[in-house]
C-alpha cells in the first residue's frame, strides 16, 4: 500500500471511541482504488497526555496524509502539533476537520503552507474525494467540494459537499472491523444527524444540519449490538435530540435489553429531546430502572423569555422543561438544570430571578456554564450586534472563548454572576443552606435571589477561607470552564474543608438581620447542619455548633433521630418525604446511608476525586440523607 493515512483525535476522557475518524476510514475504504492503495491508522490520545510524546508519535509514523480533528477542547495542543509535524514532516498533508476549524481556514494555517487544507461541514464525502486527489497525484483541490485551502497567496473555498441524506452510504465502522474488539472503553453511537433547532449558542443546527437525517433502524441495533459485546462500559448517544421520535423508546429499550444480557454498557448519557417531556420521561424511567442512569439533565439555559428569543431558541417550548422536571421528580429520579450564563438578552436581574423561580419549582440540581463562544454558531457571526466580549481561558491545551460581557451585562456584573452561581452550588446544589434558604423564601422573610447576594457579598469578604478564595480565583481565572469545577467546589464544600466552611456559614447567618428575632430560622440553619450531605462513603458527624433549636441522637455511625420544630419538621415533609401524609413531623429518623458512595481513597489524586465528584453530585439523591417519621419517644 503506497499511501499511509494517520487519523489523529484528542479527547477530552481517556478510552473515547473515535467514532468521526471511524466513519471517514469506513466510507473511503468502500473504493476499492483508496482500500488498495492506502493504510489507516488511528492515534487516539487524551488531550492531556504528554504533548511530546503525541507529536513524537505522529512524526514517528512517517505518513503521507495527516487527517486531524479540530474542537474547542483540544486546539491549543493541536496547533502546537501543526508546528512540529511541519518542522518535521513539511512534505506531508494534512487536513484539519471539525467545528472549530470549519470556515476559518486563515485563522490557522499560514498563506503559504498549502500543504494543509481544511474541512467546511460533514466530512465523509469531502475527505474520500480529497483522498482520491492525493493518490492520483494530481492534487487539483478545485475539483474537492467542501474544502478551503491556500492557492498563491489566496485562500480558495470549494463549493460546499451536498450533506448525506440516505445514511446507508455511509458504512458503520463498528460492523466493518475499523475497530478492534475491546480497544476502547467509551463508545459514541450515532442514530440520526442533524438538529431542527437554530439555537444561538451552538452550531449542531446553526451550521449546517437543520433537517434531521436517521440511520436504518437495523442498522442502529447492530451496532448497539457490537458496543455491548465488545467491553464498552459507557455509551454517549451523540445524537442532538434523543426521544425526538418514538423509535428512540425502542432503541432505549434494546440498550437496557443489551445490557441485561452482556453486562455492559452499564451507563449512558443523552442529550434529550427539547419537547417532548412525555417521552423524555418515559426513556428516563427505561434507563433509571436498567440501573444505566441516574439523573436526567434539563438543557434550559435561561429561564427569561426575551432571553430566549435573542438566541433563537423560541420554538423550544419552557413549559416542557418545567413539566419534565416535575414528572422525573414525582416519579423520584435525580434531574439538573442546565444553564448558560451570560446569553444575550439574559441580565444579571433576570438570571437571579430565574434561578428563583427553580429554586421554588424544587429544582434538585441547577449547574451555570460559561458562555463559549464557538465558531459558526449564530451569536458568533452577530457578536458585534450583542455586544459579545470575551476572555480566552489560561490553557495550553484548549481554545476556549468566555462571553465576559454583552449589551445587557458588563464585565462587573458578568462576575457577579459567576460568583452567583458560586454560591448557589454551594448552599443550593450541594445542599449546605438548603432548608434554611427555602424556609426563608417560603415564609417571606428573605426571597432566594435576595439570599443568594447576600452569601456573594459576604464571600467576596472571606478570601481567608479556602472555599471563598477558591470563588475569588475562579472568578478571576475563568476556572469555571473545567467540566470538574463544580466536583472540586462538592469536594471542597462536604470534604475537604468542611469544618471551616460550617464556620464560615454560621458566621453569615449570624450576621442576617432576621437571624435574632426568627428561631424558626435558626432552627432550619441547625437542620442544615444536621442534615449536610456526605459525598464519600463516611460516618456523620455533628458540626462543632452549639443546637439550640434542633436535637439529634445518634442510633449509628449512619443515622440517628433528629428532633425539630413542626413547622421546620413540615417544610422538610414538602421538600423531601414525597409520599409522607400526616401531620407535620417533630422527630424523623435521618440516615446518611452509604447508597453508591464510594470512600476517598488515599491513592486518589484531586484530579480523580474532583472527577469523582463531579460525576456523582448531579445524582442527588444517591448522596443526601433521606428522612422518614421517626416514632415518638417510649
Amino acid at each position: 500500500m503506497g499511501t499511509k493515512v494517520t487519523f489523529v483525535e484528542l479527547t477530552t476522557y481517556e478510552g473515547v471511541l473515535p467514532l468521526a475518524t471511524g466513519y471517514l476510514q469506513a466510507y473511503a475504504s468502500q473504493d476499492p482504488e483508496i482500500a488498495a492503495e492506502c493504510s489507516f491508522e488511528i492515534v487516539s490520545r487524551n488531550v492531556e497526555s504528554d504533548r511530546d510524546a503525541i507529536a513524537e508519535e505522529l512524526i514517528g509514523r512517517d505518513s503521507d496524509v495527516y487527517a486531524v480533528s479540530c474542537y474547542l477542547w483540544n486546539m491549543g495542543t493541536t496547533k502546537w502539533l501543526l508546528e512540529e509535524l511541519h518542522r518535521e514532516r513539511p512534505d506531508a498533508r494534512i487536513i484539519l476537520g471539525g467545528p472549530q476549524v470549519m470556515n476559518h481556514l486563515a485563522k490557522y494555517v499560514p498563506p503559504e503552507r498549502e500543504n494543509i487544507v481544511v474541512c467546511n461541514g460533514e466530512g465523509e464525502r469531502t475527505f474520500y474525494a480529497y483522498l482520491k486527489q492525493v493518490i492520483s497525484g494530481t492534487m487539483d483541490l478545485r475539483a474537492v467540494q467542501g474544502l478551503s485551502f491556500w492557492e498563491n497567496g489566496q485562500v480558495v473555498t470549494t463549493p460546499k459537499a451536498e450533506r448525506i441524506k440516505d445514511l446507508t452510504e455511509v458504512p458503520s465502522p463498528f460492523l466493518t472491523g475499523v475497530f478492534k474488539e475491546r480497544e476502547y472503553s467509551f463508545a459514541i453511537l450515532e442514530t440520526n444527524r442533524g438538529c431542527p433547532f437554530n439555537c444561538g449558542f451552538c452550531a449542531w443546527g446553526a451550521a449546517t444540519n437543520d433537517k434531521v437525517y436517521k440511520f436504518d433502524d437495523d442498522r442502529v441495533k447492530q451496532d448497539i449490538t457490537w458496543i455491548s459485546e465488545n467491553g464498552f462500559h459507557s455509551i454517549f448517544i451523540a445524537d442532538a435530540n434523543w426521544g425526538i421520535g418514538p423509535r428512540d423508546v425502542e432503541f432505549t429499550e434494546f440498550i437496557v435489553a443489551c445490557k441485561e444480557k452482556n453486562g455492559l454498557p452499564y451507563r449512558v448519557d443523552v442529550a434529550s429531546a427539547k419537547n417532548r417531556p412525555d417521552r423524555t420521561a418515559r426513556i428516563t424511567q427505561v434507563f433509571v430502572d436498567g440501573g444505566m442512569v441516574t439523573s436526567q439533565t434539563i438543557s434550559l439555559q435561561s429561564m427569561d423569555q426575551d432571553t430566549l428569543n435573542q438566541i433563537q431558541r423560541s420554538n423550544i417550548r419552557l413549559s416542557a422543561y418545567i413539566t419534565l422536571q416535575q414528572t422525573l421528580r414525582e416519579r423520584g429520579i435525580n434531574s439538573n438544570v442546565e444553564l448558560i450564563w451570560p446569553l444575550p438578552g439574559e441580565t444579571l436581574q433576570s438570571y437571579r430571578k430565574g434561578i428563583a423561580e427553580l429554586c421554588r419549582l424544587s429544582a434538585e440540581v441547577i449547574i451555570t456554564y460559561p458562555q463559549l463562544l464557538l465558531h459558526n454558531t449564530p451569536i458568533y457571526e452577530q457578536r458585534d450586534v450583542f455586544g459579545v466580549r470575551t476572555a480566552r481561558v489560561p490553557s495550553e491545551i484548549a481554545e476556549a472563548e468566555i462571553v465576559v460581557s454583552t449589551r445587557w451585562v458588563d464585565s462587573a456584573e458578568y462576575e457577579l454572576g459567576v460568583w452567583y452561581s458560586y454560591i448557589v452550588q454551594a448552599f443550593y446544589n450541594v445542599r449546605s443552606l438548603y432548608y434554611l434558604a427555602n424556609y426563608l423564601d417560603r415564609a417571606g422573610v428573605m426571597a432566594f435571589e435576595d439570599f443568594f447576594a447576600s452569601a456573594v457579598e459576604y464571600f467576596q469578604g472571606r478570601l481567608d477561607t479556602h472555599v471563598g478564595q477558591h470563588f475569588a480565583e475562579s472568578v478571576k481565572n475563568l476556572g469555571n470552564y473545567d467540566i470538574r469545577d463544580s466536583g472540586l467546589v462538592a469536594h471542597m464544600v462536604l470534604h475537604a474543608h468542611r469544618g471551616e466552611f460550617d464556620a464560615t456559614v454560621a458566621d453569615f447567618v449570624r450576621r442576617q438581620p432576621w437571624w435574632s428575632r426568627d428561631p424558626l430560622a435558626r432552627a432550619a440553619f441547625e437542620l442544615d447542619l444536621i442534615a449536610r450531605p456526605y459525598i464519600y462513603d463516611e460516618p456523620m458527624r455533628l458540626p462543632d455548633y452549639e443546637f439550640e433549636h434542633v436535637a439529634y441522637e445518634p442510633i449509628d455511625e449512619y443515622r440517628g433521630t433528629v428532633t425539630v420544630p413542626a413547622e421546620v419538621g413540615g417544610l422538610l415533609a414538602a421538600l423531601d418525604m414525597p409520599t409522607y401524609d400526616g401531620p407535620p413531623p417533630e422527630r424523623l429518623l435521618i440516615t446518611h446511608g452509604p447508597k453508591r458512595k464510594k470512600p476517598l481513597n488515599d491513592k486518589w489524586s484531586l484530579h480523580t476525586a474532583t472527577l469523582y465528584c463531579q460525576g456523582i453530585f448531579i445524582c442527588q439523591r444517591e448522596y443526601i440523607p433521606t428522612f422518614e417519621a421517626a416514632p415518638p419517644e417510649g
